[in-house]
């Protein structure tokens, strides 16, 4: 697909093209904040913040990781990862194993209770979000997929404390 505007002498479509991409983030930040409210609504069935969920669903679909390693994936702050590990280690979610790449930083892995807590939130999620229709293809599924793996790419290399 082409864009077939043409540029006048005021807005190039680079310019058009930054207005637009501005709009997304008026609503990627509201929405996360929503989803963000959601999920607390829904977690006391599991116990968990979604702090917690967060880890524990990285943990699912990457396997161990050092906390640094989480910290990176999911641009948080070490501190803050390793204090939702601690929190999943005391529900019995997670447990740290010995890393054979390094003595001092240990490989947090999900326990089965940790693997069945985060089953449960993500199938109570994905109910959710079948609920969602406006008429969305697979098609725009994956051009919103597209453009919002380029701006991750645009501010990748921002460090998070």
């Amino acid at each position: 697909m082409t864009d077939e505007r043409v540029e006048g002498p005021s807005t190039s479509l680079a310019d058009e093209r930054a207005e637009r991409l501005m709009e997304v983030f008026d609503l990627v930040g509201p929405l996360y904040r929503r989803v963000h409210r959601k999920v607390e609504q829904g977690m006391p069935a599991e116990g968990l913040s979604v702090g917690v969920r967060a880890v524990l669903d990285l943990l699912r679909a990457q396997g161990p990781m050092t906390v640094p390693q989480m910290g990176r994936a999911r641009a948080l702050s070490r501190q803050f990862v390793q204090r939702m590990v601690n929190d999943a280690a005391r529900h019995g979610l997670v447990v740290d194993v010995a890393n054979p790449a390094h003595r001092r930083s240990s490989l947090i892995r999900l326990t089965e209770e940790g693997r069945a807590a985060i089953g449960a939130v993500r199938a109570r999620e994905l109910a959710l979000l079948r609920q969602v229709d406006g008429g969305l293809t697979m098609t725009d599924v994956d051009a919103c997929l597209r453009v919002l793996g380029a701006l991750h790419t645009l501010f990748h290399d921002i460090d998070v404390p």
